[in-house]
């Protein structure tokens, strides 16, 4: 039988068959010539930064898994559970967010753009408001950020055009039962023209459009389903990406060190001076650890800090202008996670040492946090001061250099109690008012619930050089002015400190902010060894005297804080073919195979056909 078939081939060849031919031969030779998918088509690797996961207080916050290997779809898909859900800022919101979580998704990717200071300012408050709202719930779903590339744009916008053909798919099957276009349940969601639709999806969009039934009318039956097949089909071939990513599950990180950097000017005089600390913690927040820069909040607030440091340095070095107080300052780690680095030094400067500049004479405590922005300030209290203190004169100072120097400032006192209630305190100030300490933050945020403090778009542009330098002066013009009597000695209140040789440089305050925006300042990030610290340490060190670093760590039995790992990591995108694609790819094999089959069993039958077949074309 076989030597009858290859003789049969071979006349069939010899008289250029070709159809019958193109049966046998074709699908080997699209397997030789097909050309290969290239490199960069096949697959994209690219880096994402994985939402905040840490403990604080017993109770935890953010995503709890990391690890994702599953397929793209975007949020317009109707099934997103077990896939990954791929969304752009420009379009996020947090109902999309909770329906990708609703549904059990494997993951969920937010890109973003390159430039974040370009995005406009409605999505940028938009964002601000959902990022709190985002890190409130735990979820085991990872969560993912990533910065737009073209491979990456290219990417979303192919998936997203594979889930609305699933969705047009899904839409034709409901009409294809014989059910009207509104029992379809989908009549809503269909463009009114087809103009930017897929060729594949426009034949669908014309028969969902004239099939519309007119308002009051029985709604229309159609009578024809070849548009879905061509959707179908589409749905079958389209290309899908599956993402990977590198690393492993996330396991808590030991032994994690908080860091806090203080130094000092002593005082001239006696033993018994009063100490006024100066307070700014560095570290930043948002949901996402690595693209955490916190340029006003509190990147605004170290740059003044330092920028104090260097005026009072000068004037501390010469005899005439040496004060009788101590400044101490005080560049604060864990900030973000309830001010840790502060009550660990409190802790050990009040209750495990006897000599500390905080168990003598301290005069007040001035937190700093944002005031890089806005045109007014606000110093927040837990108690009014009372007057007659150096606490209620630094005020009445704050409020004179305002009115008479920058009458464009609006200023003004708030007050808040501490509610020791509350999982996390409103205001550093909390940390010292707890330990009786008198202390006071400002800021030009009237209220601490903005979201502007805890988010990953608070980048360098938002703050304002010019604003920061002002703000710099008024701080540094009410300090003087307490610190030397300048009031009581009647120094006029129009009156600058600060001029000529000591004014307040804008580009030190510039260089300081770009520097610190220009890494992630998250405390899960910054190792006590790690260049930031000891960079910050050294500036500190130009200025100040007995410069050295506090460090903070977690109870064993009882932690405070716990931290996490693979918070940065590697994630591929591999160009796939939809499930169904295998099922089809397995039915045409099958069909093939089933053709040669049954040409072979009945090969008599065939061999006498294509007889009849060459004798009649050579008739002819």
């Amino acid at each position: 039988m076989l030597e009858e078939a290859g003789e049969v081939l071979e006349n069939m060849l010899k008289a250029s068959c070709l159809p019958l031919g193109f049966i046998v031969f074709l699908p080997a030779v699209l397997l030789l010539v097909a050309p290969p998918l290239p490199a960069a088509d096949a697959a994209h690797e690219f880096t994402v930064y994985r939402m905040q996961q840490y403990d604080l207080q017993g109770q935890p916050y953010g995503t709890r898994n990391a690890v994702l290997n599953t397929e793209a779809r975007t949020v317009d898909a109707d099934v997103l559970s077990r896939r990954c859900v791929l969304m752009r800022l420009a379009d996020f919101s947090f109902e999309q967010y909770q329906k990708a979580l609703r549904q059990s998704a494997g993951a969920v990717v937010i890109i973003l753009p390159r430039a974040v200071a370009a995005v406009p300012q409605d999505v940028v408050r938009r964002f601000v408001e959902i990022e709190p709202e985002m890190l409130a719930m735990e979820t085991i779903v990872p969560v993912y950020f990533a910065v737009e590339d073209e491979a990456l744009l290219s990417i979303y916008e192919q998936t997203q055009a594979a889930s609305a053909s699933q969705g047009s798919a899904s839409a034709a099957e409901g009409v294809c039962r014989g059910g009207s276009v509104e029992e379809a349940g989908h009549e809503a969601t269909l463009p009114t023209t087809a103009e930017g639709l897929s060729p594949s999806t426009r034949g669908l969009h014309v028969v969902a459009q004239t099939s519309r039934p007119a308002p009051g009318a029985p709604a229309a039956r159609v009578p024809s389903c070849r548009p879905t097949s061509h959707v179908l089909l589409h749905t079958a071939t389209a290309n899908g990406f599956q993402m990977v990513t590198s690393g492993v599950q996330s396991k808590a990180v030991s032994d994690w060190l908080i860091t806090s950097v203080e130094g000092r000017l002593t005082g001239l005089g006696g033993e018994d001076l009063p100490t006024i600390v100066i307070v700014a913690h560095y570290d930043a927040f948002g949901v996402a650890p690595w693209l955490s820069l916190g340029a006003d909040s509190n990147g605004s607030g170290v740059s003044v800090l330092l920028e104090l440091a260097r005026l009072f340095s000068r004037l501390y070095t010469y005899k005439r202008t040496h004060a009788a107080y101590n400044l101490l300052f005080f560049a604060s780690g864990g900030g973000k996670f309830n001010y840790q680095g502060t009550k660990r030094w409190l802790e050990d400067n009040l209750d495990h040492t006897d000599s500390s500049l905080l168990q003598d004479n301290v005069a007040f405590v001035l937190c700093l946090d944002t005031v890089g922005r806005g045109s007014s300030l606000h110093l927040h209290v837990s108690r009014p001061p009372r007057e007659g203190t150096l606490q209620h004169a630094f005020l009445r100072e704050l409020e004179t250099v305002a009115a008479h120097q920058f009458p464009e400032v609006r200023f003004s006192m708030v007050h808040k109690k501490v509610n020791l209630a509350d999982e996390l305190l409103a205001w550093e100030h909390e940390r010292f008012a707890i330990r009786r300490l008198p202390a006071f933050t400002l800021s030009h945020l009237e209220s601490h619930r903005h979201g502007q403090r805890s988010s990953i778009m608070d980048v360098r542009s938002r703050v304002d050089s010019k604003t920061l330098t002002r703000n710099t002066r008024i701080i540094a013009e009410a300090l003087t002015r307490v610190i030397y009597n300048l009031t009581e000695k009647g120094t006029p209140p129009d009156m600058p400190v600060f001029t000529e040789q000591m004014q307040v440089q804008q580009e030190q305050l510039d260089s300081v902010m770009d520097w610190l925006t220009n890494q992630p300042r998250a405390a899960q990030l910054l190792d006590k060894g790690g260049t930031f610290l000891s960079t910050l340490e050294h500036f500190l060190s130009r200025y100040l005297k007995d410069v050295r670093q506090h460090h903070a760590k977690a109870d064993r039995r009882d932690p405070e804080f716990v931290f996490y790992d693979q918070l940065k990591q590697v994630m591929n995108a591999y160009r796939v073919k939809p499930a169904i694609f295998d099922l089809l790819l397995a039915v045409c094999i099958g069909a093939y195979l089933g053709m040669a089959y049954t040409a072979v069993q009945h090969f008599d039958l065939l061999y006498k056909t294509v007889q009849r077949l060459l004798v009649k074309a050579k008739t002819q």
